[in-house]
């Protein structure tokens, strides 16, 4: 019980690295809370402070969730890898060593699903890009995802997969909720690169 124990408390802290605040500060001498939405996520860095700070930083970010998951496995722990992702994702979208104001959920729950389902991993990515090219919106297509991803999930009968990607996929659209009525309102801004 006290590695179990363990493992959550490193799998938060792990989330709770703020990618973005170092990239930005560390590398161009910006806090990206300041700019742009406020998050610390990747699209905001991707907006804030472009493409190579916005991949260094979505990339990192799964990394975080990955790594977390993976946890119970590096240290023989009798914990299931995707309940100590989910401990990942919270210290993501509330860091400790941010002032728990964090990221959306969405790459490091990506990270969390890279560990335990690569291939489901794969579908999201591909599903993520192509909702971007059909709607240009980032935040519309994260959603869309993640409801995609619970779907897929349905039908690997796998149930602590189904409810942990119920869970995150929870998550991702609780965080986007300013986002919902910006794209309501029509003042939610498109993508114009892709």
């Amino acid at each position: 019980m006290a590695l179990n124990a363990i493992i959550i408390i490193l799998a938060y802290l792990l989330g709770s690295i703020p990618s973005g605040l170092i990239v930005g500060k560390v590398f161009y001498g910006k806090d990206i809370r300041e700019h742009g939405s406020g998050n610390l996520g990747g699209t905001n860095t991707f907006r804030t402070l472009g493409v190579k700070a916005g991949m260094a930083v979505s990339i990192a970010d799964v990394l975080k969730g990955t790594l977390a998951a993976s946890l119970p496995l590096l240290l023989d722990a009798d914990i299931h890898s995707l309940l100590v992702g989910i401990f990942a994702v919270i210290g993501h979208m509330y860091p400790i060593f941010a002032g728990f104001r964090g990221g959306k959920a969405v790459a490091t729950s990506g990270g969390v699903l890279l560990a335990y389902v690569p291939v489901l991993f794969l579908f999201m990515l591909i599903f993520f890009f192509i909702s971007l090219y059909t709607t240009k919106y980032v935040s519309l297509s994260s959603i869309l995802t993640g409801i995609a991803a619970f779907i897929y999930s349905l039908f690997t009968q796998d149930l602590p997969l189904i409810i942990v990607v119920a869970v995150l996929a929870t998550f991702v659209i609780y965080r986007h909720r300013e986002n919902i009525k910006r794209i309501r309102n029509k003042t939610e801004p498109k993508i114009k690169w892709l």
